[in-house]
């Protein structure tokens, strides 16, 4: 596929000491350190919901009160979207892999890049900030005006969430800027892996989505500050139009949250199915026609909001067509599977929890698009487990199985496979009993967020509350066992996995230039089927 010659000088070892990395342009230790501090934010997120889960053992108190209940589901909330679904992926392993797969050096704004990850920090550094500050428990989607009548510690989310925003939009824009400009020869658009396409469709709601929020977060400001009426109806507000703002950005951020995972699942299915994947044009059209259909969509969460009923019809018909494109992706990636040489490594376990998790997660969003079902569901625990399997059992569990995936590339160590395994389904036994018993409890009228609540509910609860622990365990343990691989681990080779991207061609960890000559691209991604011809 290239011409390939070896370097001994990878992006690791060509400078030294924390300097070195603070002031860094190269992509991908930028991508390193957002990885890292994701991680961080991951750990801090899942404690909060790992304590209320805790609490909601019995209907009763346990040992939060109720103000901590609130603040606590309110920053597991916060913490999660912001600063780990939304930006995980993109942030983390785009900024790592969008250009060695494309053949490039670097991204084409490197110091622009080093200003998001400081933007990222510097928002990231306010949210907490808010923790100190004030008891924030308005819960993450800061509606008006229950957010205006708050303390200080609201304000501060939302600063958070405007200057996390901008990072969000810097990445965005350097993804697609470096697509269109820097690919290597002979790398068409059709040739790019579907991760790519994904970054691709990722980038675009990233752009024309992010900025809503922020001029909705402005407004919000600017009303606490000057009180002006814009959704407070006591200033002469209306409400309404918060959620609207809001959820014209927070849809296509659910879209943003799981397309890359989408590209994350199709490079590892092609890599351990030993196959091309199953109609690549039809998946990397639907990565594209999910992130524009994710924006006519944001009136299906406000059902109940006081919508006229012919804006609700139109928004549950157009709702129905998302899951077109999704569903060709499940259905391809099946058909690659179908006769494939599978191989049962670590991260095609993840790939293949994804699929499991993200067809409950995608099924359950349809039931939701229904309008009479929806009154039925609305802001109960059947709400909270469809959004968990897109959220975390789909994008988070292909997350982790993409860290699997290119960690020899990245670190150039090789984890422990069996243990990996091990983790592996240790979590998706504790992430299906976690929230597999909420859409039960949800479709039996369990209203979500409370702290009491009925005593019928309490077995859901507790089973619930078992999941999560299991759940803690296995990520946990996939967790040390990458930690251990770091000295442990055995070296890893150029490439462990037989795949066929760029990415693979060029040692393990790459050189800071990514190739030491400039690849020609001469065939399609996934070539499995090529060499077999």
């Amino acid at each position: 596929m290239i011409a390939h010659v070896h370097d001994n000088i990878n992006y690791l070892k060509t400078k030294k000491g924390l300097m070195s990395w603070l002031v860094t342009v190269d992509h991908k230790r930028i991508g390193m350190m957002y990885l890292a501090s994701i991680l961080l934010f991951f750990i801090t997120g899942g404690t909060f919901a790992f304590l209320f889960r805790l609490e909601l053992w019995s209907p009763l108190k346990d040992f939060l009160t109720p103000d901590q209940y609130n603040q606590f589901f309110t920053l597991h909330g916060v913490i999660m979207v912001f600063l780990v679904v939304v930006p995980g992926i993109p942030a983390a392993l785009g900024n790592f892999f969008v250009p060695i797969q494309i053949g490039a050096k670097d991204l084409a704004f490197p110091k622009l890049n080093l200003t998001s990850l400081y933007l990222y920090w510097i928002g990231a550094g306010i949210a907490l900030w808010s923790i100190v500050a004030g008891h924030a428990d308005q819960g993450w989607t800061m509606y008006a005006p229950y957010s205006l009548s708050q303390n200080p510690a609201v304000l501060w989310m939302m600063v958070a969430a405007f200057i996390l925003g901008f990072s969000s939009i810097l990445t965005g824009l350097n993804f697609i800027v470096t697509m269109h400009t820097m690919r290597a020869p002979g790398m068409t658009w059709y040739r790019m892996p579907l991760f790519l396409w994904a970054m691709y469709a990722t980038g675009i709601m990233q752009i024309f989505a992010t900025p809503v929020l922020a001029i909705t977060l402005l407004l919000l400001l600017m009303e606490n500050f000057f009180g002006i009426g814009i959704f407070d109806p006591a200033l002469g507000g209306d409400p309404l139009l918060m959620q609207h703002f809001f959820w014209f950005y927070s849809h296509p951020a659910v879209y943003i949250i799981v397309v890359p995972g989408f590209g994350i699942t199709s490079e590892i299915i092609a890599a351990f199915a030993k196959k091309d994947i199953f109609g690549y044009r039809f998946v990397a059209y639907s990565s594209v026609a999910i992130a524009i259909i994710g924006f006519v969509v944001w009136g299906h969460h406000m059902f109940v909001a006081g919508q006229s009923e012919l804006a609700d019809t139109i928004f549950s018909f157009l709702t129905f067509f998302t899951a077109i494109p999704s569903a060709i992706k499940v259905f391809n990636w099946t058909a690659t599977l179908y006769k494939g040489s599978i191989d049962l490594k670590t991260p095609m376990l993840y790939a293949l929890q994804f699929l499991w998790n993200f067809t409950i997660g995608g099924l359950t969003g349809i039931i939701l698009a229904i309008l009479s079902v929806d009154i039925h569901l609305h802001d109960t625990y059947f709400i909270v487990s469809h959004f968990h399997y897109v959220a975390m059992g789909s994008t988070m569990i292909a997350f982790i199985g993409g860290i699997h995936y290119w960690w020899p590339k990245m670190t150039g160590k090789m984890y422990n496979e069996t243990v990996g395994k091990l983790a592996s389904i240790t979590v998706f036994i504790g992430f299906n009993v976690t929230f597999f018993v909420q859409l039960i409890m949800g479709s039996l009228g369990s209203p979500r967020r409370y702290y009491h609540y009925w005593d019928q509910f309490q077995i859901y609860h507790q089973i619930s509350t078992v999941g999560v622990v299991i759940l803690a365990v296995g990520l946990f343990t996939a967790l040390i066992n990458l930690i251990v691989s770091l000295w442990k681990g055995a070296t890893a080779p150029a490439n462990p996995w037989g795949a066929k991207t760029l990415e693979w061609q060029t040692d393990s960890p790459p050189p800071l230039y990514n190739f030491t000559e400039t690849p020609i691209v001469t065939h399609g991604p996934y070539a499995f089927e090529t060499e077999k011809a």
